[in-house]
């Protein structure tokens, strides 16, 4: 009995003693925090990442198409009459000049005919002078002279018809170009439905692409774009001549007719063309990473070093490239951004910086244990 009190003064003795040591503790605890801590106690108070000093520089927003290379002019050669053909003037495959001879048909009994009516022509007009004379005289009624004069005219219209077909026998170039392979050959019947040969201007060359809806306000007549094709590692240059009134709507999308000059005939109509379009062209535009740019409710932002520490900036973007995003507010000029540590780092740390880089540039500026 005399025991229970001794005990229950032992018991409240160790309990306050725990209570001593566990605010003992606490205050060591906050003590140390604020040394290394922020205020959630959680963060250390200085962090080390990577920084970027932002800079301008020439960007240009752009579309990628894909198109096809057409000839500049194109025809079918097909003769417009009937007739065995005795002469063909071009290589397969060659140059031809504008107006050049490239095949005949045998005209010679179109010219037999002709012969003949310059005869009758002859003697025609030989009769309307005499006719003429006689009605000058009153030795002739008007009547006799209308029929003479009707004569002549009649055999000169058919004259004229023969000299028309006999034109129409020989196949000149319509254009300066290249003729393809033909499909006819010397000795052979054509007609008009007959295919001789297959002519192209291809320089310049034509590039035909499409481009979407939205932005067909900003392609315009005069526009540059640039194209490149398989098997050829140069990049072309073409300029927008033509864009279509009317939109497919299937595709939502407008059709382009660009210009290339293709001196050596490298370009082939019916290529395949990649095409980059240059929208505009901003000469001091700032771009950052995509990666470092943080998303909120609120809008994007971005930490900054002020002072050395670490600021949340609000920011603005303009276009967007494959590796990068236009800056339009928010930044300046040098400006150091914050590249790394993004998941832990919080307003107001202060900032270690290891290593000050330009990646949109590739030149890494080493500098060790900087603080900006």
């Amino acid at each position: 009995m005399k025991k229970k009190p001794f005990f229950r003064q032992t018991k409240a003795v160790c309990f306050t003693l725990v209570l001593g040591l566990i605010a003992q503790s606490c205050s060591e605890g906050d003590g140390k925090g604020t040394k290394q801590g922020d205020a959630s106690g959680g963060q250390p108070s200085t962090l080390s990442v990577e920084g970027m000093i932002v800079q301008t520089d020439k960007v240009e927003d752009k579309i990628y198409a894909t198109g096809t290379l057409l000839s500049n002019e194109e025809v079918e050669l097909r003769p417009e009459t009937s007739g065995r053909i005795v002469g063909i003037y071009f290589e397969e495959g060659s140059p031809v000049k504008a107006g050049q001879l490239l095949s005949e048909i045998d005209d010679s009994e179109l010219e037999s005919q002709l012969k003949t009516l310059k005869v009758q022509e002859k003697l025609a007009r030989t009769e309307e002078g005499r006719q003429k004379q006689l009605l000058d005289i009153n030795a002739v009624s008007q009547e006799a002279y209308d029929v003479a004069l009707n004569e002549l005219n009649t055999i000169e219209a058919r004259m004229d018809q023969l000299v028309t077909q006999i034109r129409k026998t020989n196949i000149y170039a319509p254009f300066a170009g290249v003729i393809g392979l033909r499909n006819i050959s010397k000795g052979g019947y054509v007609s008009p439905a007959s295919l001789i040969a297959s002519m192209q201007q291809i320089d310049p060359i034509k590039l035909e692409f499409a481009v979407p809806e939205q932005y067909i306000g900003q392609v315009k007549e005069g526009a540059s774009v640039n194209f490149s094709v398989t098997g050829n590692d140069e990049v072309y240059t073409a300029k927008v001549y033509a864009v279509n009134s009317t939109i497919d709507v299937n595709t939502r999308t407008v059709k382009v007719r660009a210009r290339s000059s293709n001196p050596e005939s490298l370009l082939k109509p019916g290529a395949f063309a990649k095409v980059e379009v240059v929208l505009k062209t901003y000469e001091d535009a700032i771009m950052i990473p995509t990666e470092i740019i943080l998303t909120e409710l609120e809008g994007q932002r971005v930490f900054v070093s002020k002072d050395g520490k670490a600021k949340s900036q609000k920011i603005k973007t303009g276009i967007r490239t494959e590796r990068a995003v236009q800056i339009v507010e928010g930044l300046a000029p040098k400006d150091t951004v914050v590249m790394t540590g993004l998941m832990s780092i919080q307003e107001g740390v202060t900032l270690d910086f290891k290593e000050i880089k330009n990646p949109l540039s590739e030149v890494n500026i080493k500098q060790p244990n900087t603080t900006l």
